[in-house]
């Protein structure tokens, strides 16, 4: 695909970070960099298509199993896949299995699209990342090499420095704030070809440091609400995706669903999305 085309459809795939949480909206649901994106895409071509699958909480095995065949099927211009984070932050991690999945992920989308994008997810800076940092820089190198191999695009979260500050972060310190999805969206849409409409690697002001007080406050309030539940899904072999589907993907019917924006003949501003319930094949 030739960059900075017209792009006509977008299919994103993955966990989490993908499905767009702590990117919350009034009514409870989450935007996210992939929604965002989407909008951007929109606003340049007419009958623009879109699906998310994504599923908080997935591991690369869950993600290859349960999205890239709904994925594939759609046969989008752009399809981003991340996911194997999740492997990387478990006590015992396979990283063979975790590279095998991904590439049997990366195998069935690239074909599939007329671009694929992958990413080097961001991390951000403190002690409990540093033990799982060598893990997250083996999954990312396996990344380069893939994309390499397959023609896709790597976008470099993990090499930037803002995204690694902790404002960037929510309180559970798993997830981005608002302007780290924001910046996300930013940094696929350079990567494919568009305009620079701001500069997502600005860093973020200095400010004073946190009083020493005020920290040990956040992190009670972290352990409480975040980490003693997170640590209790790992012992019980439970996730936060348990039971849930993709955004745009029926369980009923068994396979995903495009949206399209409500006026979806005129490319502009995005008012709502409404569901295409017969996807188009577009090429």
């Amino acid at each position: 695909m030739k960059l900075n085309a017209s792009y006509t459809s977008l299919v994103a795939v993955g966990d989490s970070f993908t499905e767009g949480m702590s990117d919350a909206l009034p009514d409870g649901s989450y935007r996210g960099w992939a929604d965002l994106l989407a909008e951007r895409l929109a606003g340049r071509a007419p009958g623009f298509r879109y699906a998310n699958l994504a599923v908080r909480g997935k591991l690369i095995g869950q993600i290859v199993d349960e999205q890239t065949s709904a994925a594939a099927a759609l046969r989008a211009d752009v399809v981003t896949l991340v996911g194997g984070l999740n492997d990387t932050l478990r006590p015992a991690c396979d990283m063979s299995m975790v590279r095998g999945r991904l590439e049997e992920a990366v195998e069935r989308l690239a074909p599939s699209c007329k671009q694929l994008v992958l990413m080097r997810s961001p991390g951000r800076n403190g002690p409990v990342m540093e033990r799982f940092r060598p893990r997250m820089e083996e999954l990312y190198t396996f990344i380069d090499e893939l994309a390499d191999r397959h023609g896709a695009l790597v976008v470099d979260l993990y090499g930037a420095a803002a995204l690694a500050d902790p404002r960037m972060w929510d309180v559970d310190r798993l997830h981005l704030t608002a302007d780290g999805h924001r910046r996300v969206a930013e940094a696929v849409w350079q990567a494919l070809g568009m305009d620079a409409e701001n500069d997502w690697q600005a860093l973020l002001p200095s400010v004073a440091p946190v009083r020493w007080a005020a920290r040990r406050v956040s992190d009670v309030r972290f352990a409480r609400e975040h980490l003693v539940p997170w640590i209790g899904r790992r012992l019980t072999g439970r996730s936060s995706g348990d039971g849930r589907f993709g955004a745009h993907y029926s369980g009923e019917a068994g396979k995903a669903f495009w949206i399209t924006p409500v006026d979806d003949a005129n490319p502009g501003p995005v008012t709502g999305w409404r569901r295409v319930e017969e996807p188009s094949r577009l090429r």
